[in-house]
């Protein structure tokens, strides 16, 4: 598995791409003025569609090296992208140097990567959670049959310490600090234990650094809203679930997947909302991954959940049925 950040180095004048993925990570916040790091995707949409096209080229050619044979990709997609959206991902991923592209929607990958069997008749529910959006969908018998996508997630929760701290500490901190405040000291609920971290800063005032230690406590009040507003759209997708498989889940309860998840007492906080059992998967940073290592071995799945593999002759096709 190769596992690598979302992230790019450009040229901050030709616009050049100059590194990807993990050796970028520790850049933000403290490149030079000749370098400008950007995040091509925000939000789960695509914001830079000419460095995703160079991410992809580039971990192709780093997995497979030099093959004489193009490779068949298979790409995660939320449920709610749109078709414009995924005509368009089909297209970079063949220009990118794959022979042909198969999109599966993320719930399904998770789900399958979580341990749970997609062929199950009754309602399933799995709720992904990563950097850019929640994903929460209703599987039955192998296919999505209600989903919905918030963009509010891990990133969302940054932003929220990152004001926060600037608004009742007077305390700019970056990126990378308020990821650490979030992975160290986060949680979804009021903690009867404190919890306390050290950070450093720039003060808002005097523009000088400045060392400050953040509480639990503070980082529950930073995220409160926004983690009111994701267990919201949880409960509304369940809101929206026809009976018999809202009893469905009732016995199976919700599975949660995505980095996102392992944020302190979040399970503990939905079970709190919807009186419904909750587990985190296994390995919920990986869930997705895992879930298109099972597709890859097992290709029935595939096609007998109606995901087909497309080339470039079928793209133009594929971009008018569905009345693009």
């Amino acid at each position: 598995m190769l596992n690598e950040a979302s992230i790019a180095a450009l040229d901050a004048q030709s616009g050049d791409v100059l590194a990807l993925g993990n050796s970028v990570y520790q850049m933000v916040g403290r490149s030079p003025d000749s370098l400008r790091v950007v995040h091509p995707m925000r939000d789960g949409v695509i914001s830079d569609f000419t460095v995703i096209h160079a991410m992809i080229a580039h971990y192709i050619k780093k997995i497979c090296g030099n093959r004489l044979f193009k490779p068949s990709v298979m790409i995660c997609m939320p449920a709610s992208v749109t078709g414009l959206e995924r005509s368009a991902i089909l297209e970079l991923a063949i220009a990118a140097g794959a022979s042909r592209a198969c999109l599966v929607d993320e719930p399904l990958a998770a789900a399958l990567g979580a341990g749970m069997n997609i062929a199950y008749p009754g309602g399933q529910m799995i709720v992904d959670i990563g950097g850019g959006t929640t994903d929460v969908a209703v599987i039955t018998m192998g296919t999505v049959t209600l989903s919905r996508s918030v963009k509010l997630a891990g990133n969302a929760l940054n932003e929220g310490i990152q004001r926060y701290l600037r608004r009742e500490r007077n305390v700019l901190i970056g990126d990378l600090t308020a990821e650490e405040i979030k992975r160290r000291v986060g949680c979804a609920r009021l903690r009867s234990t404190e919890l306390a971290i050290s950070v450093r800063g720039q003060s808002y005032v005097s523009r000088l650094p400045v060392r400050l230690e953040v509480s639990s406590t503070e980082s529950f009040l930073a995220m409160r809203e926004r983690l009111g507003d994701m267990v919201e759209s949880i409960v509304r997708v369940l809101e929206e679930t026809p009976p018999e498989m809202a009893g469905d889940i009732f016995d199976q309860g919700i599975v949660l997947t995505g980095g996102s998840s392992l944020l302190r007492d979040f399970d503990a906080m939905l079970h709190e909302r919807t009186r419904l059992r909750v587990r985190v998967a296994k390995d919920p940073i990986h869930c997705v991954a895992l879930g298109l290592g099972i597709l890859m071995e097992h290709q029935s799945i595939l096609s007998d959940n109606n995901y087909y593999y497309r080339t470039d002759d079928d793209i133009g096709e594929y971009a008018r049925n569905r009345n693009l």
